[in-house]
């Protein structure tokens, strides 16, 4: 058993097999459907239901951090087996996942939760997701906590990722928009391209899904020329696009992704249907 564990949150979208074969811990997010049920975002498997009742919902549910408790139902088992824990998480500027987890670790204070070390990505989806995977291969290595987590500062540093998204509605109707508020209003129909630094960050506005999607070769050809060769798909509701976008990806790199994987109801809440989304790190940080 590693001395360290590793331990993230739904909204890294990691498929099951890279969750099972690099022994990560999930805690979950929740969906709010307009006070009607509450539904945890792992339970939420069939994703071409959710996004049907999405476009179709007058209100958009409401999404939630985890509960205080079900971080320490993660954390208490690993402690009590003397693991170390690095827990990495969705940017703290998208939502309160972090501040639970940090609550969570105080709480088991006197029962090793001063041995739970909080990573705040700083992004969200799937570089959360390579991030959690950076940590638990480093785990497996048998690395300490303390050199994960420099690990991790240095992996987030090199670490971009982008996202082409059909309509800004979503966003705006979510209260998520931030800093792409300037783009509300345009008489132009455009297709934003986001990236998340900390908080959902524009990049650029193209006029086609054609245009973005060469957009996000363009930026898996940027990232290989800057040595970042370990990198993700994900979409939402576009496996084809996805399919044909890690084909070109594998070209350009040479070498198979990390993962592809499609991002579910919380993210999906504030981004719509018809995402897409590319990015990676330097491979280093994953050996």
């Amino acid at each position: 058993m590693s001395p360290v564990a590793a331990v993230t949150d739904t909204t890294g979208y990691l498929p099951a097999d890279v969750v099972r074969d690099n022994s990560i811990h999930i805690v979950s997010l929740y969906v709010n459907f307009g006070g009607e049920r509450t539904e945890r975002e792992a339970d939420i498997t069939d994703y071409g239901r959710f996004f049907e009742e999405l476009r179709r919902s007058e209100q958009l549910p409401t999404t939630s951090q985890p509960a205080v408790g079900d971080f320490i139902g993660v954390y208490e088992p690993l402690l009590t087996q003397d693991q170390d824990i690095v827990s990495v998480h969705i940017s703290g500027g998208l939502s309160g996942t972090v501040d639970a987890a940090r609550q969570a670790a105080q709480a088991l204070e006197g029962k090793g939760g001063e041995r739970v070390h909080l990573f705040d990505s700083e992004t969200g989806a799937g570089g959360t997701g390579i991030l959690a995977l950076v940590a638990a291969r480093a785990a497996q290595r048998g690395e300490s906590a303390e050199q994960i987590m420099e690990r991790l500062r240095g992996a987030r540093a090199d670490l971009k990722i982008w996202f082409a998204i059909d309509t800004l509605e979503y966003l705006r109707r979510g209260g998520r928009i931030g800093a792409a508020s300037a783009w509300i209003g345009s008489t132009l129909k455009i297709k934003p391209i986001l990236t998340v630094e900390r908080e959902m960050t524009p990049v650029e506005r193209v006029r086609t899904s054609k245009r973005a999607f060469e957009r996000m070769v363009d930026y898996a050809k940027q990232r290989h020329s800057s040595g970042a060769d370990a990198w993700v798909v994900q979409h939402i509701q576009s496996p084809d696009q996805a399919a044909e976008l890690t084909a070109r990806c594998t070209e350009i790199f040479g070498t198979g992704p990390l993962f592809v994987s499609e991002i579910g109801p919380v993210l999906g809440v504030h981004t719509g249907p018809g995402l897409l989304g590319v990015g990676g790190i330097p491979p280093h940080w994953l050996d």
